[in-house]
């Protein structure tokens, strides 16, 4: 399982605690990007240029392809978009593709996962939203296990490639649930907040 570290509640010394990051032993940076549109916060990390480590842009808004073409110049690994947004997911899915980025697909709490079944064949990553979207620091909602259930018997009986990735409300009993269940789990307060970054982590792998 890889870790995904959030920067969004960093409040103060971004840089700095960016360096201790890159420093880190984890696996990605999350890049939590929001419009106040799509959900009522506003964040912008296109700006950032020391970060070294692999990146993981989570879009939550909705001109999905102004963002994208912010961001793809940042050379993310993944970009994910929303399902909820108001766009052709084909379209969008294609738009990513065509920018040799790995094309991830996201869905809220209320989102079921039988509305994104058309879509798999086609991306890489579904990123299960187990808070709401929008802000950090929120409580993991018990009925994202159910889904996270339902997308590895899909994956596993139609042999679809896609990894599935968690966010929101993940701490070291959750993820310890989740261990054999997802491949990316995304913590930033759990990770950030604390002075070890790298022992956050191992909490979260189960490594200690």
């Amino acid at each position: 399982m890889l870790i995904s570290t959030s920067i969004l509640s960093i409040k103060d010394n971004l840089n700095e605690k960016i360096e201790k990051l890159n420093k880190s032993n984890t696996d990605y940076i999350h890049l939590d990007i929001m419009d106040n549109i799509f959900v009522p916060n506003y964040s912008d990390f296109s700006n950032i240029t020391n970060m070294t480590k692999l990146l993981d842009v989570h879009l939550m808004v909705e001109d999905v392809y102004k963002y994208i073409d912010i961001y793809s110049k940042l050379n993310p690994i993944y970009i994910t978009f929303h399902y909820e947004i108001n766009e052709n997911k084909n379209n969008v899915i294609n738009y990513i593709k065509n920018k040799n980025i790995k094309i991830g697909l996201s869905i809220k709490p209320n989102t079921k996962i039988k509305e994104i079944i058309p879509y798999l064949d086609k991306i890489d990553l579904v990123l299960i939203m187990s808070v709401e979207p929008g802000y950090g620091g929120q409580k993991f909602i018990e009925s994202s296990f159910e889904k996270i259930e339902q997308l590895n018997e899909i994956r596993k009986n139609k042999k679809y490639n896609f990894v599935i990735e968690v966010d929101g409300g993940i701490n070291e009993k959750i993820s310890a649930k989740l261990k054999n269940e997802v491949d990316i789990l995304v913590a930033g307060t759990f990770i950030t907040n604390e002075i070890d970054f790298d022992k956050q982590i191992a909490l979260l792998k189960g490594n200690t």
